[in-house]
């Protein structure tokens, strides 16, 4: 058995015959693991041809609206159905929407696998997320449902200029060119565990799909996709937990082997930057990271703008929330189920798990061996996910091709049959280049770090330029511009360098200790990979600025961002070559506002001048009618 491989001490054609027979054994395990039977492909394909047709119904519904003429601006309100579901929409499909965006197949393979290899620290990442929630309700959503605008992007020409607007829309779409691979990548590789099939093959196949319903349906096809896939993927969630859980010998049981594994955690004060987590890598990295998803997302803002008043806004917001921290905690307990089940026989040390982003589809194929049709829902589950994540990420990029990348640059206004082809031939373009560029992804480590490293290439960058128009009103459009491009520079070379030195090797991380010593198989075990990896660690010695924890990176590119457009508007002005200029209040937040006119009302001089500043420059208004009366106010 396992011990028998382990105290193996031949050498030549004996170890290696042994290692031969090992290695077929797990293959031949493996295999029998692939049971996707013909109730999996029903309930897989069930999935598949739900968002399907309700991209269809979406699609046909709005043909026949404006073919019927029911139109209030020409083309104008055909772009406005199909990128903000014409402002109407209903607070729990957009609420569901926006937690299924951020579900996808990433944390849900990624949070398992974190807490199976580093242990729970990162679960403490729902400080970050009710402290990043408490920024946007009362700094960003005021001032973006304010304006009314459809792109998020539309804000950066209005508080500085044409340029970032235009900049602003190039970072958002890089992020989404090195997000979505990941997103594509994450489905093909459980599928590749439960059927053997190539994830090469798989990741098309996905991507045609989201394509065709994204492009035809437009948002209100994501919005109602989102809560249909959100219902498969909870089933699924707490089926595994349950069913899992119980194969163990309940909760309990799963809290001792994990306590007793060093797995189950207290937060960890040590302030050391170079940590993958700690508390205060929760209390001031993270929250930078989530804020800059909800923020300068035009996948989350476009659904919060789809809702008719910034009060129902805010209540989709709080629903997101709750929503998104009880998915973690579901995570979470996954999480430590994986590791509870695995703890005296570690998949990823004998093979059986060929990535480490496969222990939670291995887990499933084990835990449901005996149950036609679980695997399907489970993987139904995690495309579902991968789906919802991917089409809103479409959909908001053809938003911001039509709003940002064609219109402004047009001199006549586009005709409907322009609309329609740019909207949905963009879907086509970015669905073709995530498929190419996932190629790249099973190269660069784990799913969860390697997502949030990418994201923070572009994120940082660009959620700088909105903290400096929206909480830094003494920063114009040159320091903006500059700082926003610095920012870039620093954080590409940044995460190059970090993701070049996991890919090769030169860079690991500390492990929590795992055992084999009761596997009921045999497997073929080399003594050397301890070594390797002690020797690989001893060899860093020095620490290089991008050696700190991933969740560093985004709140890194935001000061450095930050910075260089203070100081450079700084030197701008006293070079008098761009003068301050009237900032209307409705694109400062709305605790900026409240300063400012207390600062005129006690001084009488300020260096800004503010146009038209309600007497209720601290309040946020909850309505149109509100918005309304500021206005002629």
């Amino acid at each position: 058995m396992a011990s028998d491989w382990l105290s193996t001490s031949d050498s030549g054609n004996g170890l290696h015959n042994a290692n031969n027979t090992s290695k077929q054994t797990i293959d031949s395990i493996g295999r029998s693991l692939q049971h996707f039977d013909w109730p999996d492909y029903v309930v897989f394909a069930w999935m598949l041809v739900s968002c399907i047709m309700i991209g269809i119904y979406f699609g046909y519904r709005s043909h026949q609206k404006h073919r019927n003429g029911v139109r209030s601006s020409g083309n104008e309100s055909e772009a406005q159905d199909y990128l903000v579901g014409g402002r109407k929409m209903q607070i729990f499909p957009v609420a569901v929407s926006l937690v299924a965006s951020w579900v996808s197949g990433v944390p849900m393979l990624g949070i398992a696998t974190e807490i199976y290899l580093y242990g729970t620290q990162f679960c403490y990442i729902v400080i970050s997320i009710t402290l990043a929630g408490l920024l946007m309700y009362y700094s960003f959503l005021p001032v973006f449902h304010e304006l009314q605008i459809t792109s998020t992007f539309e804000y950066l020409q209005l508080r500085f200029d044409s340029r970032m607007r235009l900049f602003g829309s190039i970072l958002f779409t890089l992020a989404g060119l090195l997000w979505m691979p990941i997103v594509i990548y994450v489905p093909a590789l459980a599928f590749n565990q439960v059927t053997g099939l190539s994830v090469h093959i798989i990741t098309p196949v996905v991507c045609i799909i989201c394509m065709f319903y994204t492009s035809i349906g437009g948002l209100k096809a994501v919005v109602w996709t989102d809560v249909v896939q959100s219902g498969v993927t909870l089933m699924a969630l707490l089926a595994v937990l349950i069913k899992g859980t119980y194969d163990v010998g309940g909760l309990e049981e799963v809290l001792n082997r994990n306590i007793a594994g060093d797995r189950l955690e207290a937060p960890s004060f040590d302030p050391n930057p170079t940590l993958r987590h700690s508390f205060w890598i929760m209390l001031f990295g993270a929250p930078v990271w989530v804020c800059e998803g909800l923020a300068c997302s035009q996948a989350m803002t476009q659904r919060f703008l789809s809702l008719p008043t910034l009060k129902d806004a805010r209540k989709a917001l709080k629903w997101f929330l709750i929503g998104w921290i009880s998915v973690n905690v579901i995570f979470f307990m996954i999480g430590m189920l994986v590791y509870a089940t695995y703890y005296r026989c570690d998949p990823l040390t004998t093979k059986l798990a060929r990535a480490k982003d496969q222990l939670l589809p291995l887990f499933v194929m084990e835990t449901f061996a005996d149950y036609p049709g679980m695997t399907g829902v489970f993987v139904a589950g995690i495309f579902s996910a991968a789906l919802s994540s991917l089409s809103s990420a479409l959909n908001a990029l053809s938003a911001i091709t039509l709003e940002d990348f064609f219109k402004p640059y047009r001199k006549k206004p586009l005709t409907e049959n322009q609309t329609r082809y740019i909207m949905q031939g963009s879907v086509l373009v970015f669905g073709i280049l995530s498929v190419l560029l996932s190629l790249l992804v099973e190269h660069l480590g784990t799913v969860m770090q390697l997502a949030m490293t990418l994201s923070s290439a572009s994120g940082g960058s660009l959620f700088g330029l909105f903290v400096m128009g929206i909480l830094m009103p003494w920063v114009n459009g040159t320091g903006a511009l500059y700082g926003g491009v610095t920012g870039l520079l620093v954080m590409l070379y940044m995460c190059y360098k970090a993701q070049y030195s996991i890919a090769s090797g030169s860079r690991t991380f500390d492990t929590k200790p795992v055992s084999v010593e009761d596997c009921p198989y045999d497997y073929a075990y080399n003594s050397t990979a301890g070594v390797t990896e002690m020797e690989s660690e001893l060899e860093q010695v020095e620490k290089s600025i991008y050696h700190m924890s991933y969740m560093y990176f985004t709140l890194f590119g935001t000061s450095v961002t930050c910075l260089a457009g203070t100081i450079v508007s700084y030197l701008s002005k006293l070079g008098g070559s761009d003068r301050p200029k009237s900032i209307d209040p409705k694109l400062l937040a709305p605790c900026i506002r409240r300063m400012l006119w207390m600062k005129e009302e006690s001084s009488r001089e300020t260096p800004l001048t503010l146009r038209a500043i309600p007497k209720d420059c601290g309040q946020a208004e909850t309505s149109d009618s509100a918005s309304k009366q500021s206005e002629e106010g």
